[in-house]
């Protein structure tokens, strides 16, 4: 389930998905919700269609982290992985971008499938409407925030692609 954005919020965070738009080979897509403790995983079906929370992982140690990461991908045959960027509302990369693109160059060495980045801006805010729509306690919200957030990013960019190949389709 997605949360209803204005037409312009919704178009405006298609067009900031830096290498994202493209197609990847069959095999299901992760997305990252990254934090500064946890991490939120996301993970597409393998028609590359739906969006699904997966887990949430801890951010420390990195190298746990890595590990954990690495098992699932295997288990799931992931084939791209996505980020969430953390953009200002005017669209620039503050001090929270400039820390995911950190994480991303420690994590790109340690993985061979690609990796781009998907504006994230209000996604926590939009995972925390649908939890609290769904009658979530705040505990349970806390827990399942960041996957929630990250299956949000995912479907975003998996809509975007639809989007792409429709009219690539019907030019």
């Amino acid at each position: 389930m997605i949360a209803v954005m204005t037409l312009e919020g919704h178009l405006e965070r298609l067009f900031l998905m830096k290498g994202a738009l493209m197609s990847s080979p069959n095999g299901r897509i992760m997305a990252l919700d990254v934090g500064e403790k946890r991490i939120g995983v996301a993970l597409s079906d393998e028609s590359q269609t739906v969006a699904t929370a997966y887990t949430t992982l801890h951010a420390q140690p990195f190298h746990v982290f890595v590990q954990k990461l690495a098992k699932i991908m295997a288990m799931e045959y992931v084939v791209e992985i996505v980020i969430g960027l953390p953009l200002s509302l005017n669209g620039n990369e503050g001090p929270q971008a400039a820390r995911i693109r950190e994480f991303i160059a420690a994590l790109t060495p340690l993985v061979t499938q690609p990796l781009s980045t998907c504006d994230e801006r209000y996604t926590s805010a939009e995972a925390e409407r649908i939890m609290m729509e769904a009658g979530l306690r705040a505990d349970q919200r806390k827990a399942k925030i960041d996957e929630v957030a990250a299956s949000i990013i995912l479907q975003d960019v998996l809509n975007a692609r639809r989007i792409q190949q429709t009219y690539r389709v019907d030019s």
